[in-house]
């Protein structure tokens, strides 16, 4: 893919992550609706509730919440590059750094995409490069920024961040 380097000149732009399906979402909340009403059952029948239903729905439970609370934070990620700098917003942290106040740049390998840290003085964030989540041979969703190879090249440029370490699928940026 070619960068293209008047991508970001003099200019702001918003990027955000692609969005996965919230079928997962649905089910679970599914799956913990039916098992609080066998508890309800159970409860009327029996008079009580076993101590191993009570953590079977306080498992559903939370993996609802945390299923959700992912796709809250996806749906309001949003990263701007600007002449100045880079900031980044996902609902629950809002960081923004110069591009002289980035001091390193970590990508890692990930089960889809590349993970990117991107890592300031004070604060840090992360972001994923665009994954394809596949299913036996077909493409079932798409993860991480559709430009997220572009945008990394384009704060290595900008920040002016060398290569000091490359291990296995592993690469190290920080400043010479």
């Amino acid at each position: 893919m070619l960068y293209n380097r008047r991508m970001f000149e003099n200019e702001t732009r918003e990027f955000r992550p692609e969005l996965i399906s919230r079928r997962g979402e649905t089910t679970a909340w599914a799956l913990a609706l039916v098992v609080s009403l066998s508890l309800f059952a159970l409860h009327w029948v029996l008079g009580t509730i076993p101590a191993v239903a009570w953590v079977f729905w306080g498992f559903l439970l939370f993996a609802a919440l945390s299923i959700s609370l992912g796709n809250w934070m996806d749906r309001r990620t949003v990263i701007r590059i600007d002449p100045d700098g880079i900031a980044f917003e996902n609902g629950l942290r809002r960081v923004r750094l110069g591009w002289p106040e980035i001091r390193k740049v970590n990508v890692l390998p990930a089960r889809w995409g590349q993970s990117v840290q991107v890592i300031g003085d004070a604060s840090h964030f992360e972001f994923r490069t665009l994954g394809k989540v596949e299913f036996q041979g077909e493409v079932r969703g798409r993860v991480g920024f559709a430009a997220g190879q572009e945008m990394l090249e384009h704060i290595l440029k900008t920040s002016g961040l060398e290569l000091v370490k490359k291990a296995e699928q592993a690469r190290y940026y920080a400043r010479s």
